[in-house]
Protein backbone atom coordinates (compact mmCIF):
# COMPACT_ATOMS: atom_id res chain seq x y z
CA UNK A 1 0.00 0.00 0.00
CA UNK A 2 1.54 3.49 -0.73
CA UNK A 3 1.84 6.29 1.64
CA UNK A 4 2.12 10.31 2.01
CA UNK A 5 5.53 11.03 3.87
CA UNK A 6 6.55 14.02 5.16
CA UNK A 7 10.14 14.40 6.03
CA UNK A 8 10.50 17.79 8.02
CA UNK A 9 13.04 19.98 9.29
CA UNK A 10 14.64 23.68 9.46
CA UNK A 11 16.55 24.93 6.98
CA UNK A 12 19.99 23.53 6.19
CA UNK A 13 19.40 20.13 7.66
CA UNK A 14 19.76 18.07 4.67
CA UNK A 15 16.07 17.69 3.04
CA UNK A 16 16.77 18.20 -0.47
CA UNK A 17 20.51 15.60 -0.29
CA UNK A 18 18.09 13.13 1.68
CA UNK A 19 15.54 13.58 -1.20
CA UNK A 20 18.29 13.49 -4.10
CA UNK A 21 19.60 10.58 -2.25
CA UNK A 22 16.21 8.17 -2.18
CA UNK A 23 15.86 9.65 -6.02
CA UNK A 24 18.96 7.67 -6.25
CA UNK A 25 18.46 4.84 -4.60
CA UNK A 26 15.14 4.11 -6.78
CA UNK A 27 16.91 4.53 -9.94
CA UNK A 28 20.20 2.64 -8.70
CA UNK A 29 17.57 -0.34 -8.55
CA UNK A 30 16.12 0.45 -12.26
CA UNK A 31 13.34 2.03 -10.90
CA UNK A 32 11.62 5.80 -12.04
CA UNK A 33 10.84 8.94 -9.53
CA UNK A 34 9.12 11.65 -10.87
CA UNK A 35 10.46 14.88 -8.79
CA UNK A 36 8.98 17.86 -8.41
CA UNK A 37 10.14 21.57 -6.62
CA UNK A 38 8.27 25.39 -6.52
CA UNK A 39 8.39 27.19 -9.46
CA UNK A 40 9.11 30.49 -7.88
CA UNK A 41 11.74 28.98 -5.74
CA UNK A 42 14.76 29.52 -8.63
CA UNK A 43 17.96 29.85 -6.37
CA UNK A 44 19.43 27.06 -8.33
CA UNK A 45 17.14 28.08 -11.52
CA UNK A 46 13.50 26.98 -12.14
CA UNK A 47 12.75 23.21 -12.22
CA UNK A 48 15.70 22.15 -10.52
CA UNK A 49 16.56 20.52 -6.85
CA UNK A 50 19.79 21.30 -5.74
CA UNK A 51 21.83 20.76 -2.36
CA UNK A 52 24.16 22.79 -0.44
CA UNK A 53 27.08 19.96 -1.03
CA UNK A 54 26.35 20.08 -4.62
CA UNK A 55 23.99 17.25 -5.80
CA UNK A 56 21.58 18.53 -8.32
CA UNK A 57 18.43 17.22 -10.23
CA UNK A 58 16.48 18.34 -13.15
CA UNK A 59 12.54 18.39 -11.48
CA UNK A 60 8.86 19.23 -12.82
CA UNK A 61 7.84 22.38 -11.49
CA UNK A 62 4.72 23.52 -9.42
CA UNK A 63 2.43 26.25 -8.68
CA UNK A 64 -0.10 27.01 -6.75
CA UNK A 65 -2.74 26.54 -9.90
CA UNK A 66 -1.15 22.74 -10.49
CA UNK A 67 -3.35 20.25 -9.82
CA UNK A 68 -0.64 17.58 -8.58
CA UNK A 69 -3.39 14.29 -8.91
CA UNK A 70 -4.10 15.10 -12.57
CA UNK A 71 -0.48 16.31 -13.12
CA UNK A 72 1.20 12.84 -12.14
CA UNK A 73 -1.69 11.15 -13.63
CA UNK A 74 -1.37 12.19 -16.91
CA UNK A 75 2.63 11.47 -16.61
CA UNK A 76 2.10 7.95 -15.29
CA UNK A 77 -0.06 7.61 -18.06
CA UNK A 78 3.26 8.01 -20.16
CA UNK A 79 5.94 6.73 -18.42
CA UNK A 80 6.84 4.02 -15.27
CA UNK A 81 6.68 5.75 -12.48
CA UNK A 82 7.03 4.25 -9.04
CA UNK A 83 7.87 6.66 -6.46
CA UNK A 84 6.69 10.91 -6.42
CA UNK A 85 9.19 12.86 -4.95
CA UNK A 86 8.60 16.46 -3.36
CA UNK A 87 11.13 18.99 -2.82
CA UNK A 88 9.75 22.75 -1.05
CA UNK A 89 6.91 20.63 0.43
CA UNK A 90 6.19 23.52 2.86
CA UNK A 91 4.68 25.35 -0.58
CA UNK A 92 1.80 23.36 -0.98
CA UNK A 93 -2.08 24.50 -0.57
CA UNK A 94 -3.68 22.30 1.60
CA UNK A 95 -5.69 21.34 -1.49
CA UNK A 96 -2.47 20.34 -3.10
CA UNK A 97 -1.43 18.20 0.03
CA UNK A 98 -5.04 16.46 -0.30
CA UNK A 99 -4.44 15.90 -4.08
CA UNK A 100 -1.03 13.70 -3.07
CA UNK A 101 -2.68 11.85 -0.86
CA UNK A 102 -5.05 10.94 -3.49
CA UNK A 103 -1.72 9.68 -5.44
CA UNK A 104 -1.08 7.78 -2.72
CA UNK A 105 -4.24 6.22 -2.45
CA UNK A 106 -5.67 5.69 -5.71
CA UNK A 107 -2.78 5.87 -8.27
CA UNK A 108 -1.03 3.44 -5.65
CA UNK A 109 2.35 5.45 -6.05
CA UNK A 110 4.36 6.26 -3.01
CA UNK A 111 4.40 10.41 -2.45
CA UNK A 112 7.24 11.39 -0.53
CA UNK A 113 7.54 15.14 0.59
CA UNK A 114 10.25 17.31 1.68
CA UNK A 115 10.17 21.12 3.75
CA UNK A 116 10.21 23.36 5.97
CA UNK A 117 8.08 22.78 9.51
CA UNK A 118 7.20 26.15 9.90
CA UNK A 119 8.73 29.62 9.34
CA UNK A 120 10.44 32.36 10.68
CA UNK A 121 7.98 33.61 12.84
CA UNK A 122 7.13 30.03 14.21
CA UNK A 123 4.17 29.69 12.21
CA UNK A 124 3.54 26.57 10.15
CA UNK A 125 3.54 26.93 6.11
CA UNK A 126 0.39 26.08 4.78
CA UNK A 127 1.72 22.99 3.03
CA UNK A 128 3.44 21.54 6.12
CA UNK A 129 0.31 21.93 8.30
CA UNK A 130 -2.07 19.76 6.08
CA UNK A 131 1.25 17.18 5.82
CA UNK A 132 1.32 16.74 9.23
CA UNK A 133 -2.35 16.88 9.99
CA UNK A 134 -2.91 13.98 6.99
CA UNK A 135 0.84 12.00 5.97
CA UNK A 136 1.13 8.49 6.87
CA UNK A 137 4.35 8.99 8.11
CA UNK A 138 5.87 11.58 9.84
CA UNK A 139 9.87 11.97 9.67
CA UNK A 140 12.26 14.85 11.64
CA UNK A 141 15.26 15.51 9.66
CA UNK A 142 17.30 16.90 12.30
CA UNK A 143 19.93 20.02 12.66
CA UNK A 144 21.70 21.53 15.13
CA UNK A 145 21.78 25.27 16.48
CA UNK A 146 25.17 27.14 17.20
CA UNK A 147 24.76 25.81 20.99
CA UNK A 148 24.84 22.28 19.96
CA UNK A 149 20.86 21.95 20.49
CA UNK A 150 18.81 20.27 18.26
CA UNK A 151 17.48 23.31 16.13
CA UNK A 152 13.77 23.25 15.51
CA UNK A 153 13.30 27.89 14.36
CA UNK A 154 14.50 29.55 12.10
CA UNK A 155 15.94 33.30 12.27
CA UNK A 156 15.28 35.31 8.78
CA UNK A 157 18.38 37.89 8.97
CA UNK A 158 18.22 41.44 6.87
CA UNK A 159 20.88 42.47 4.75
CA UNK A 160 22.70 43.48 7.45
CA UNK A 161 22.80 40.08 9.35
CA UNK A 162 20.19 41.25 12.10
CA UNK A 163 17.54 38.96 12.91
CA UNK A 164 13.76 39.97 11.79
CA UNK A 165 10.54 38.96 13.23
CA UNK A 166 8.42 40.85 10.52
CA UNK A 167 7.75 40.23 6.54
CA UNK A 168 6.05 38.37 4.38
CA UNK A 169 5.87 34.24 5.28
CA UNK A 170 7.79 33.60 2.20
CA UNK A 171 11.20 35.20 0.56
CA UNK A 172 13.34 33.08 -0.97
CA UNK A 173 16.53 32.72 0.27
CA UNK A 174 20.02 30.47 1.70
CA UNK A 175 22.45 30.88 4.43
CA UNK A 176 22.32 34.45 3.64
CA UNK A 177 19.02 34.80 4.59
CA UNK A 178 18.03 32.00 7.64
CA UNK A 179 20.11 30.72 10.44
CA UNK A 180 18.46 27.47 12.28
CA UNK A 181 18.35 28.05 15.51
CA UNK A 182 16.83 25.97 18.93
CA UNK A 183 13.59 27.38 20.52
CA UNK A 184 15.52 29.10 23.30
CA UNK A 185 17.80 31.64 20.59
CA UNK A 186 15.17 32.30 18.32
CA UNK A 187 12.89 33.73 20.92
CA UNK A 188 16.18 35.57 22.20
CA UNK A 189 17.03 36.84 18.48
CA UNK A 190 20.46 34.81 19.38
CA UNK A 191 22.90 34.53 16.63
CA UNK A 192 25.75 33.31 19.21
Amino acid sequence: MAKLYFSYSTMNAGKSTTLLQAAYNYRERGMEVLLYTAAFDDRSGIGKIASRIGLEAEANSFDGDTNMFDDIKSRAANVKIDCVLIDEAQFLSEAQVWQLADVADSLGLPVMCFGLRNDFQGKLFAGSNALMAIADNLREIKTICWCGRKATMVLRLDSDGVPVSEGEQVQIGGEESYVSVCRKHWAGKKLQ
